[in-house]
């Protein structure tokens, strides 16, 4: 608490004043006196009830004064407020969902485990506007840009594959992708591309789509999910589900293309653990813009004294009333 007029707090010396000269007065002053001829009857063992309430009206008066000076002085609390002003980055994640991403390299599967992870790095970056964009042998928008976390992650659980056409449209993903966000005026604009397999399908072809991107001024960052090799993948069969291992096939050459030409980088996932690395390594690498401002919020605190002033007026008056009508 500080004052905002401290120099009148010396007003508080007539209200000290006052006091000091009361009890002066009652310690030396004349009292009243009258002559008896035995003064039993007004021997007690103790002091009269009446006899400490005349001394409180005074207290009362000299108090309120105190508070009233106090009130007057204008005191006042302040504390720090901080403001928080982000500037956060549009990203679209454009997720393939061709039929080759039920293989079982990952677990369970690769697109379980690319939505998965996937909304654990949207809950991490709320400052930013998120979509999300699906391809097979075509592409479509799935969620546009949006700061509403619970709508993009249940939107991102309701993914799968067999919705649309099966294919590898890596070209219309990724331009699907750079036309929710080439209108944006977010200071950093980012597409994260991942698929696992070869651009078989589709009217843009992936090149033509990273020119696009780099004309938007839109850094694609591409993932290759799959392991090296060979990968258990599930075929259905007259007897049931059967397992029989694939080769793994996805365009490095292309991906990095991409991702060279827009300023991203190239990423390969071979199973759930690297895939999550490189969504947290991305996640380090576009940080949005922070700034806080730190500023004081006064709180005026002189009315507290101001009531409790008028309390001690209002107990005086009390009081004197009940000593006159005391016996």
């Amino acid at each position: 608490m500080f004052f905002e007029y401290p120099k009148l707090l010396w007003l508080l010396l007539v209200p000290a004043a006052l006091a000091a000269l009361y009890v002066w007065q009652e310690l030396t002053g004349r009292k009243p006196h009258f002559r008896v001829s035995t003064s039993i009857p007004w021997k007690t063992t103790g002091t009269s009830p009446l006899a400490l309430l005349r001394h409180l009206p005074e207290v009362l008066r000299i108090a309120a004064l105190a508070l009233i000076v106090v009130a007057v002085a204008r005191p006042r609390s302040s504390s720090d407020v901080e403001k928080i002003d982000s500037e956060g980055i549009d990203i679209v994640l454009a997720m393939d969902v061709s039929t080759s991403m039920l293989a079982r390299d990952f677990t369970p599967d690769r697109i379980s485990a690319a939505k998965d992870i996937a909304i654990e790095f949207i809950a991490q970056r709320p400052t930013d506007r998120m979509g999300i964009v699906v391809f097979a042998g075509e592409s479509y928008t799935q969620c546009p840009l949006t700061t509403d976390r619970a709508t993009l992650i249940n939107l991102m659980k309701e993914i799968d594959t067999g919705l649309i056409e099966d294919g590898t449209a890596i070209g219309n993903g990724l331009a699907t992708a750079v036309a929710r966000i080439a209108d944006s005026d977010a200071p950093s604009r980012v597409v994260i591309l991942l698929t696992d397999g070869v651009n078989n399908r589709g009217e843009v072809s992936p090149q033509t789509a990273a020119e696009i991107a780099k004309t938007y001024g839109v850094r694609v960052y591409t993932i290759g999910v799959g392991a090296n090799g060979m990968a258990p993948y599930p075929f259905m069969t007259p007897w049931g589900t059967e397992m029989r291992n694939v080769q793994v096939e996805i365009d490095e050459d292309l991906l990095k293309g991409i991702s060279d030409a827009t300023g991203g980088q190239y990423f390969r996932a071979t199973d759930n653990t690297k895939l999550a690395e490189i969504y947290s390594e991305i996640n380090k690498m576009e940080k949005a813009r922070v700034s806080i401002d730190s500023f004081p919020v006064y709180k005026e605190l002189f009315d507290k004294y101001a009531i409790a002033a008028l309390v001690c007026l209002l107990l005086e008056l009390i009081v004197r009333l009940l000593i006159r009508r005391m016996p």
